[in-house]
């Protein structure tokens, strides 16, 4: 058995883009026992694969002290690779705990690889707008990229096996019928977000679709797109758990929404999906079924998760017209209705 360490504590589509890479550990190491160590709030996830073995849930109210309790935890595992799949302070921790000099010196320290963040042309894309960077940047082909050291290099698996609740099919099923269009319009950062004024647009344009919004509890912008068509549009923003909101984007036929968690939960189920790309840079999804629609503006991308100003008043995601989304949707989903 081969036992292997991946580190990813946050976020929700970060998350999302690294599971891409578990097929491809199992099909270099078949008998690799997968754990993963990450957030408390993003443990359901990991839970829900059971290609992960151990799922290490660390509570970031626990502080500096409950990350050296779980270091020295993952400490008597003896991994034999370890991956450190988000590089920030807190992974650095858990390496010099799994890396003590006494174990590199032995010998029994685990190989590892670490998936860096490139600042330095970071720095020159966002400050002097000199993109060295592949484009588009996908997130999970950057997660799988580092893998290649171990000799992991089969980067085509199939959709992630996740086993949901056995209650789930029976209460959640009902949201999702045969015309249904999965919205996710909300995102962690305002200038990501497609105008609700759009979102509305969208749901007349397509009458013959039925739509389900998922949203955090506090997008309550998510009523003003319901209001413009009650009748065919489920608002369910702050209603469901993030394991059932990802129940629902897996049962879903086509998702649409700017560069958030869900959107990369759909492309990691090979659900097809409609990325609208604005500001950032890279949050592109990678998988097959996946569309993107962008505008080319000198100014793109401007950040790399959508914090900041804006020079253009939004530009970028305001002239993304709700007819263009619109005759994407139906070429990736035809209304069997009309």
């Amino acid at each position: 058995m081969t036992k292997f360490l991946i580190i990813r504590f946050s976020s929700i589509g970060d998350v999302a883009q690294c599971m891409t890479a578990i097929d491809d550990i199992l099909h270099r190491f078949p008998d690799a026992e997968i754990h993963w160590i990450t957030r408390k709030d993003m443990a359901p996830l990991l839970h829900a694969d059971r290609r992960v073995r151990v799922v290490w849930e660390f509570d970031r109210e626990s502080g500096a002290r409950g990350l050296l309790r779980v270091a020295r935890q993952l400490g008597a595992e003896h991994f034999d690779y370890l991956y450190d799949a988000h590089c920030n302070i807190r992974s650095r921790i858990l390496k010099a705990a799994l890396l003590s000099p006494l174990k590199v010196l032995s010998g029994r320290a685990p190989r590892r690889v670490t998936r860096h963040k490139e600042r330095w042309k970071r720095l020159l894309l966002f400050r002097l707008g000199i993109n060295l960077f592949d484009k588009p940047f996908k997130g999970a082909d950057s997660y799988r990229k580092p893998l290649r050291e171990w000799g992991v290099t089969r980067f085509d698996g199939p959709p992630a096996p996740w086993h949901f609740p056995p209650d789930f099919a029976a209460r959640l099923d009902g949201h999702v019928r045969e015309t249904t269009i999965t919205l996710v319009p909300s995102a962690n950062w305002e200038l990501k977000r497609w105008p609700v004024a759009r979102w509305r647009e969208l749901v007349l344009l397509l009458p013959g679709y039925r739509f389900l919004l998922l949203a955090g509890p506090g997008d309550a912008f998510c009523e003003e797109i319901r209001a413009v068509a009650p009748e065919r549009v489920t608002n369910l923003a702050g209603r469901t758990s993030l394991l059932e909101s990802c129940y629902l984007v897996k049962a879903s036929r086509l998702v649409i929404g700017a560069d958030t968690g869900l959107l990369h939960v759909a492309d990691l189920f090979r659900v097809p999906c409609l990325a609208l790309m604005g500001p950032t840079a890279f949050g592109f999804p990678a998988g097959p079924r996946a569309g993107i629609i962008e505008m080319d503006l000198p100014c793109r991308p401007c950040t790399k998760d959508g914090r900041g100003r804006c020079k253009r008043p939004r530009s970028c995601m305001e002239e993304i017209t709700a007819g263009v989304v619109a005759a994407r949707a139906v070429a990736l989903f035809p209304d069997t209705t009309a």
